[in-house]
């Protein structure tokens, strides 16, 4: 049986990776006590008609209880039930206008006098140890939701088991840094085709920005070292027992270099036959 916890910020996504997960045959439960996880747990090891597939969604809105998250987990590991953490995070501000945006009220506002500030930088550090102990960190800060749900979808689209996964994210610096990186390589030195004026409209998913790239003799030396580099790092991860690698590749804008980097790196990884994907997080903007 698969078992993934869906844990993390309030107004970080939770709720649309649930339904990420529903749609690719998942049987979910939203805001789930962590002391019962142990007990669904084993009622779900025991019906003959539940699905293989279980999300549970637990949080900070389930007040005191949420203290129990990790004596639950302990609990799963006595009895030597595998899962997988999926934690949602985002940036202090983001969530702040998302709950202003909404009018929704925060799980722990009532405690800090309705202060909507206070409340997530309150979460965020309850959340601290539980976001270490995650085996996927996932930032929504720059993400659309389409973009959220094709991540989910490619994490758990097919059993995950207990192999590295590798999920490269193309971005521009003047948007910041992706904070769910573990690597991050800078592109901005290679030759930029934003300088002509007939590829500055296209991406580095096309064709004549792949050529244009990819054809410098620049680019061919740090591909070269680029992929060296993976190439002698993934086992040691592998060996540490990571789940997820984050390999981020930055451009100033996000459109060109990085774009084809990262799916270059992504193209790659997948030919070795590691599970890899991909997210161009500031294509459209």
């Amino acid at each position: 049986m698969e078992f993934v916890i869906v844990t993390g910020m309030s107004g970080a996504g939770k709720t649309r990776a649930m339904h990420a997960l529903e749609d690719i045959g998942f049987f979910c439960v939203d805001n789930l006590p962590p002391e019962m996880i142990a007990i669904f747990y084993d009622l779900c090891v025991k019906s003959d008609n539940m699905a293989q597939r279980i999300a549970v969604v637990t949080d900070t809105r389930g007040g005191e209880l949420f203290k129990s998250f990790f004596s639950a987990l302990e609990a799963l590991k006595r009895e030597n039930r595998p899962y997988k953490i999926v934690f949602l995070d985002c940036a202090e501000q983001v969530l702040v206008n998302r709950f202003k945006e909404t009018r929704r009220k925060h799980p722990l506002a009532d405690g800090l006098n309705g202060s909507l500030e206070q409340a997530v930088k309150l979460e965020r550090e309850m959340l601290k140890p539980v976001k270490e102990s995650s085996d996927y960190v996932i930032n929504t800060s720059g993400v659309s939701p389409t973009q959220l749900k094709t991540r989910i979808t490619e994490l758990f689209l097919t059993k995950t088991g207990d192999s590295l996964s590798v999920h490269c994210i193309s971005f521009g610096f003047k948007f910041g840094i992706p904070l769910e990186s573990d690597l991050i390589f800078d592109v901005r030195c290679l030759p930029n085709p934003f300088y002509d004026e007939n590829l500055r409209p296209l991406t580095g998913l096309d064709q004549p920005i792949i050529d244009f790239v990819m054809s410098k003799e620049e680019t061919k030396g740090f591909v070269t070292r680029f992929t060296d580099m993976i190439d002698y790092l993934l086992p040691l991860y592998n060996k540490e027992g990571k789940s997820q690698l984050v390999i981020s590749v930055g451009c100033t804008g996000g459109h060109h270099r990085s774009v084809a980097l990262s799916q270059y790196m992504c193209d790659y990884l997948l030919k070795k036959g590691i599970r890899s994907s991909v997210t161009h997080r500031d294509i459209i903007k």
